[in-house]
This record gives C-alpha cells, sequence and structure tokens, in this order.
C-alpha cells in the first residue's frame, strides 16, 4: 500500500469546515492535508450551496443592521430545537460569530448587505458576496496560498485507530499517516439506503425517504461516520433528524442548493394530494421555520404537498427557478396539479372565509390571521381570490443529517466519554450537538466556521505535542 509522507494534521473533507480547519491548522505552523472526496469541480460540499452566516452582534456591524444579542440568538436557536441541544456548545458557536469574519475577510470572503427578498434578515444574517461557491473558492485559494496539500477525487474509506488515537486514514490502496486529524466530511445525505433505514415504512406502507430530493452534494455518503461509530465512538443525534426542507418538486435528485427553495408558504395556503391543509402556514418568519416543512411534508401522502398563491402575493418572495402552475380558477389550477378540484375549492372556500384581515406586512408578524380554522394561520392570513392563480409542487429536500459523533469545546471525538487527543470533528459531522432537530437560517455555516476552527487550531497542538514526544523518545 503506498504510503503518503506524515504530516501533522490530515483533515478529510472539503467543505466550509474542513477549510476553517486547514487554514487554522496552518496558521498555527503545522503542515497540512486535505482529501476532498469530490473532484475540483464540485468541491466545497454543502457549502457551496449557502449564501450567509447567522451572527451574534451588540451594535450595527458593516453589513448587519440593529443588534442581535447573544441572549436572543439562543432565544432563536431553543425555539427551533424544542431544547434539544447542547447549551454549552451552542452558546460558543453563538459568541463566535461575533467576531469570525475578520478573520473570514483576511482568507478573501466578502459580505454585502441582504437583498430586498431577505431582509427579515438583515439582522440576523451576514450574506457573503457570490454566495457559498465564492465563499469556498476563496478559501482554497487561501489554503493553496499558505502550502496546504489538496488532494480531489480522495475519498476516504476507512481510518487507523489506536484506541481512542488517530494513526492514519485510507483512500483504495493509499496510506494517510497523521500526527492528528480532523474530520469534517459531512452526513449521510446522499446514502440514499442509509435514508431509507433511518425514516423506515410509514402507517401507509409507504418508505418515505424513497421520495426525497438530495438538496445537498451528492458525495456526503457517511462511510466515515459509520466506520466511527463501528469503532465506538460516541454518537450523538436521531438518524431521521436532518436540515429537510420543502423545495421545488422539479429539483434535481443531488445539488440542487438553495435556489430550489420555494418561499412563497406564507403567502397562502399549502395543501396535500388530497386538497388538505395540514399546518399553520403563517406560524413564523420564514428564515426561523422554513425548515420545518421538509419534514411536514415528508409526513404527507406520496410525500408531495402544494403551495397555493394567488396574484397578490406575486413579487412579495425570491422568485423560484421554475414558475408555478398558473390558472385563472382554482378548478383549472387543481386539474393542472393533479388535484381534485372540489377538493381544493372547498379548502380555499373554507380558508377564505375564516381569514380576518388587518394590517396585513409581511415584515412583521401581522394580525391578519384566521378564526375557527383547524389548523389556523396565524399570520399573513388573506383569502385566495385575486386570479390568476399559482402552484408550486414540493417534496422534501435533505440538506444534510444530524446524526453524529459527540464532541466537547475543543472538538474532539469521544469514546466512552472521554475525548481522544490526536482526532477532532467539524461541521454537519458533528453538528447535532447543537440541532437536535430543526434549524435556524445560517446556523449551519457558524457550527462549521466555529468548530472548524477550534478543531484546526486543537489538531495542530496536539501534533505539535505528538512531535516533541516522538522526538524525546529519540
Amino acid at each position: 500500500m503506498p504510503v503518503e509522507t506524515l504530516v501533522d494534521v490530515l483533515v478529510i473533507g472539503g467543505g466550509n469546515a474542513a477549510l476553517c480547519a486547514a487554514l487554522c491548522a496552518r496558521e498555527a505552523g503545522a503542515s497540512v492535508m486535505l482529501l476532498e472526496a469530490a473532484p475540483r469541480e464540485w468541491r466545497g460540499g454543502n457549502s457551496q450551496h449557502t449564501r450567509n452566516l447567522r451572527c451574534m452582534h451588540d451594535a450595527p456591524q458593516d453589513v448587519l443592521v440593529d443588534a442581535y444579542s447573544e441572549d436572543e440568538y439562543w432565544h432563536d436557536l431553543l425555539g427551533v430545537t424544542g431544547g434539544l441541544t447542547d447549551e454549552a456548545l451552542a452558546r460558543q458557536v453563538i459568541r463566535s460569530t461575533a467576531d469570525c469574519r475578520g478573520w473570514m475577510r483576511r482568507h478573501g470572503v466578502h459580505f454585502q448587505p441582504s437583498l430586498s427578498g431577505a431582509l427579515h434578515t438583515a439582522r440576523t444574517n451576514a450574506f457573503f458576496m457570490g454566495g457559498g461557491k465564492a465563499l469556498v473558492n476563496a478559501y482554497y485559494r487561501s489554503a493553496e496560498r499558505l502550502g496546504v496539500r489538496i488532494l480531489y477525487d480522495t475519498p476516504v474509506d476507512a481510518l487507523e485507530l489506536d484506541g481512542d488515537r488517530f494513526v492514519a486514514a485510507r483512500s483504495g490502496a493509499r496510506r494517510f499517516p497523521a500526527r492528528a486529524c480532523v474530520l469534517a466530511c459531512g452526513g449521510f445525505e446522499s446514502n440514499r439506503d442509509w435514508l431509507r433505514e433511518a425514516w423506515g415504512q410509514n402507517a401507509r406502507g409507504e418508505w418515505p425517504a424513497e421520495r426525497f430530493l438530495i438538496r445537498g452534494t451528492r458525495y456526503n455518503e457517511g462511510r466515515l461516520l459509520r466506520a466511527m461509530m463501528s469503532a465506538g465512538a460516541d454518537i450523538v443525534g436521531e438518524p431521521s433528524q436532518s436540515h429537510c426542507v420543502a423545495i421545488d418538486a422539479r429539483a434535481p435528485l443531488y445539488d440542487g442548493g438553495i435556489c430550489t427553495r420555494i418561499d412563497c408558504v406564507s403567502l397562502g395556503i399549502v395543501v396535500n394530494r388530497d386538497g388538505e391543509r395540514f399546518y399553520d402556514e403563517g406560524e413564523d418568519f420564514w428564515p426561523k421555520r422554513y425548515a420545518i416543512w421538509g419534514r411536514l411534508v415528508a409526513g404527507q401522502p406520496g410525500q408531495v404537498a402544494y403551495s397555493i398563491i394567488d396574484a397578490k402575493a406575486v413579487g412579495r418572495f425570491m422568485p423560484p427557478v421554475f414558475p408555478g402552475l398558473k390558472a385563472d380558477t382554482l378548478a383549472e389550477l387543481a386539474r393542472r396539479s393533479g388535484l381534485e378540484p372540489a377538493s381544493l375549492e372547498n379548502t380555499v372556500r373554507a380558508y377564505n372565509a375564516a381569514c380576518r384581515v388587518g394590517h396585513f406586512d409581511h415584515a412583521v408578524l401581522d394580525d391578519c390571521r384566521t378564526e375557527g380554522l383547524s389548523p389556523p394561520k396565524t399570520h399573513w392570513a388573506r383569502p385566495l381570490d385575486t386570479p390568476p392563480y399559482y402552484a408550486f409542487a414540493l417534496r422534501p429536500g435533505i440538506t444534510f443529517t444530524y446524526l453524529g459523533l459527540k464532541v466537547n469545546a475543543d472538538a474532539a471525538v469521544h469514546f466512552g466519554g472521554r475525548p481522544s487527543d490526536n482526532l477532532f470533528v467539524a461541521g454537519e459531522m458533528m453538528a447535532g450537538n447543537v440541532l437536535g432537530k430543526g434549524y435556524l437560517a445560517g446556523i449551519g455555516m457558524s457550527i462549521g466556521t466555529t468548530f472548524g476552527r477550534v478543531a484546526g487550531l486543537r489538531a495542530a497542538q496536539a501534533a505539535h505535542l505528538l512531535g516533541n514526544e516522538n522526538h524525546a523518545r529519540i
């Protein structure tokens, strides 16, 4: 088996967390090699599909307006996770976002104000100029400039461990030894067999995961997560929990990314294939609640739903890549969507009758609501009465999974409750420590940036100590 030269720090993965780890390890004086499973043109993991970072700040900061305190950030996270989060690790992430952007800028990342279709996030989220692809390209350029060795098309098949200590990684016939290692190679969202196993069979006899689209990268198959589970690493999270978004049913099977999201849910109603509503479309602002809708659609017959709006909603949301089905009557819209016309008409009639319209304002939690309707619509409820009408078919889109490795504040992998002294993890592979369920827009990049930097620094320190130990023995 060909053996590569021993390096201080081996980083496995090629997205935001991996790159942050590689850069920080190199800045700390370590020799670094990064192994990316994807070819160069698809490098960047799920990070290539992102667009922003959720940031704490106590006062206006360049592209961020007003203030977003640690406690408010924590409250928002607590709300979407339902308490399924490690508070100490979550607050570590939150605090680190207050000052990480200076470091990001030094590595070539630029920011821009929120776009007109994302003004709800102008206070909470800093947007990358050029999106996630520009961010990962900037990091790769910086890594190359600093002397990080990068290998593409190099999926790691297995790890060699000595108890809880990392020894080497293997990719096919090649062996990569290192004094320390950072695992940052994502979840298992593109492993369709594992998704099927995780979601199981429902009461209707369906296997929901068979109809899922993979919003994220096709290269995250969870091989090393499986290997670490088999090796006795401590695990956190539940296999079916994930960043699961309702996306355009016409999206590609893999790598659809953020542009496949349908953002008009809160401006109309959502029905299942039987033409029935099943959840409150106006529960909260979209950046807080959009990621619940994938799981909601997954629970509906056939794992499909339809976002229905009328002409009043046009121009009030980020336009989708594909136009919606359009019709001058609800009956015709139903026929074009494959729905029973009478069922959709009855649902809309009941919804319209229940609407209590006050002052409509999509920028605040307004007083437009329904009364006597189940499920209710608690904000932005206006009758669907202005043709033409539009329908967007929705499917669950898996961005990344939450089953991952248990960590501490140093990003160390744990075995039987004890942290490894030279094996670390960052990004999606440990996000379940912070995200037991639910999602806040931009927090995935917050987690990856925080723990990527921590893992890289700690790996460099571990490599230095191990190098000194070996030198002393000689």
